[in-house]
This record gives structure tokens, C-alpha cells and sequence, in this order.
């Protein structure tokens, strides 16, 4: 057994990455079990003109200002000492459940699971940007879905709103299947980035596959900066609207997308589901008259309007 920070015990491995590696740990301070994420020694290195240390601490902050049911919490930040690098390491609660990846090989989803599915992560999302944070990575591996609903993991490598990457020449942050055209012309992520992502994620729940067609990253990469996502296959009964919600999250405009409050609430309509959103907003949205879905998308604040801390209230659409 390993202890980090003098306090993490390491229990054992449960996920690894090219960057990372994840551990079923338990603090032994509090006597709890936690999940232990651990960077690279390659990635601990320097990134461009930023330290690696530097920057996953300045994401662990980011990251532990949320606080919101589906989101996983960050506990701590701290480096451990590996041959002459500090080797940064975030503790973050330990989620139990599976992941919807899991699912997925298993095939699609019935679409009111998956829309249900989709309107938890919106407003995880509608949380992050409310404090100016970007996921840049939302895929089924970080979806756990538990008895208590969608948990949304590994806001890792989340960054502020509109931040460059660390390293401009370097890949782009996140899976590539999920990630936003624009951001492989070398824009920043912004909220709109993660509603492309969101997008993907519902696409893939209701059909079992990816909205392009392709035989590698190369081919994907090209699909989705060009051509147009293939036609989501007939769903018995999905709501028009859901529909409609799936292509706007997708289109290669960043301006055109929702903002994740309007994709939770309109999620959570369809399923008549409850979601935890800013509480401001719902206020405004519901003392006006019940627009289209356009007026929606065009009326819905934008993250940068919002504060940086919003009181959150229990939302069910129909209320």
C-alpha cells in the first residue's frame, strides 16, 4: 500500500489513461473512501510556457468551487515527490455505480433513460458555467450513472471560460469524438464547446452510435469540422423537441447551440424529470410567457451573464 499527501492510502488502480491514473483510495483523516487521481510524470512536466503542477491545481479549484448532485466533488490537492518530479494528484469523491460507457456496449438506450440521463449532465453543466468553468471532456466514461441519478467525473482538465490551452501547438484537451469543431481551428472552450459535447453524448444515447461515420480520429475530426451529423434514426415517441435540442447542440456555429439551462429545462420537460439549475434564472424563464424552442435558445443568459456564486433550487419543468 501507498499513502499520498501523508494521508491518501491507495488501495487499489480502478482506471488508467495516457495522462492519469485514477485509485480507489481512503482518507485516513476522515475515514472515507475516495477516488485519487494521479498525473503523469510526462504531464507533471511543463505544458508550453505552464507548469504542469501549476495547471491542475489551478483546474483542481476550479473544479471544487461546484457544488451540485451531478457533480463529482473535489476533496484536495496536493504533489507527490516521483524520482526528481512533483507529481500533482487530485482526491475527489469516490462515485459508485457504472459508468453510461458501460451501458452503451450493451447498446442504446430507451430514450426517456437517455433523455433523463442527458437533462442531469445539462444542468451539471448549467452549474459549472454558472462559475465560469468548462468541463472540455463530457463522454460516456465520465458519466456514472447511480441509484441517485447521473454523476458527471473528472472535471480534471476543466478550465476557465475562454482560457487558451497550455500548450497551443500541442493536441487538443478532451476525446475527439466529443469534441467541438472549433476547438480544432484553435479557439478557446466555452460553454459552447461542452453543448457540442452534450450533443454527441445524446446522439449517442438514443442511437447506440456517433452522428458521423468514420473509420478513424483523422476521418471523425474531418466529419465533424465538415460534413453534416448523420439523421438520428426513427424513435418511437421521442418528443419533437428533444430532436430539435440533439441539432442544435451539434452545429458546427458555436452562436447557434443552447446554453445548458435551456437544455435542462427542456430535457426535463420531456421526461418530467427534476433538475438542480441557478435559481435566478428559473425565475426570469418562468415569469415569462413559455417561448418557442428558437426563443429559447435565442433569450437563455449566457454563462459569463451569470454569477459567480448561484444559489441552486430543486426544478421540475412543469411546475
Amino acid at each position: 500500500m501507498r499513502v499520498v499527501g501523508e494521508r491518501y492510502e491507495l488501495v487499489r488502480r480502478i482506471g488508467i489513461g495516457g495522462m492519469s491514473e485514477v485509485w480507489h483510495g481512503h482518507d485516513q483523516v476522515l475515514d472515507r473512501p475516495v477516488a485519487v487521481k494521479i498525473m503523469s510524470a510526462q504531464a507533471a512536466g511543463t505544458l508550453g510556457d505552464v507548469s504542469g503542477v501549476d495547471l491542475v491545481r489551478t483546474e483542481a479549484r476550479s473544479a471544487a468551487r461546484l457544488a451540485h448532485p451531478n457533480v463529482a466533488g473535489v476533496h484536495d490537492f496536493g504533489t507527490s515527490r516521483a524520482g526528481d518530479e512533483d507529481v500533482p494528484y487530485i482526491v475527489m469523491e469516490l462515485v459508485e455505480g457504472q459508468t453510461l460507457s458501460d451501458h452503451l456496449a450493451r447498446g442504446p438506450l430507451d430514450w426517456r433513460i437517455a433523455v433523463r440521463v442527458g437533462a442531469e449532465v445539462a444542468a451539471a453543466l448549467a452549474a459549472a458555467h454558472a462559475e465560469h468553468v468548462v468541463h472540455r471532456d463530457i463522454k460516456p466514461a465520465n458519466i456514472m450513472l447511480t441509484p441517485a441519478g447521473a454523476k458527471v467525473l473528472d472535471f480534471g482538465i476543466a478550465a476557465a471560460v475562454g482560457s487558451p490551452d497550455p500548450d497551443p501547438d500541442g493536441p487538443v484537451m478532451g476525446t475527439p469524438a466529443y469534441v467541438a469543431p472549433e476547438r480544432f481551428d484553435g479557439l478557446p472552450a466555452t460553454p459552447a464547446t461542452d453543448m457540442f459535447s452534450l450533443g454527441t453524448l445524446l446522439y449517442h444515447c438514443l442511437s447506440g452510435r456517433l452522428p458521423w461515420t468514420a473509420g478513424t480520429n483523422t476521418e471523425l475530426v474531418h466529419a465533424q469540422r465538415f460534413n453534416h451529423p448523420d439523421q438520428l434514426p426513427a424513435i418511437e415517441d421521442l418528443p419533437a423537441e428533444v430532436l430539435d435540442l440533439v441539432s442544435r447542440c451539434l452545429d458546427k456555429d458555436p452562436r447557434e447551440r443552447p446554453t445548458a439551462l435551456v437544455a435542462a429545462l427542456l430535457l426535463a420537460e420531456a421526461v418530467d424529470a427534476r433538475v438542480y439549475v441557478p435559481i435566478m434564472d428559473i425565475d426570469s424563464a418562468m415569469s415569462r410567457p413559455t417561448p418557442t424552442f428558437d426563443q429559447r435558445a435565442a433569450e437563455a443568459p449566457t454563462a459569463a451573464a451569470m454569477p459567480t456564486e448561484p444559489r441552486f433550487g430543486r426544478h421540475r419543468a412543469d411546475s
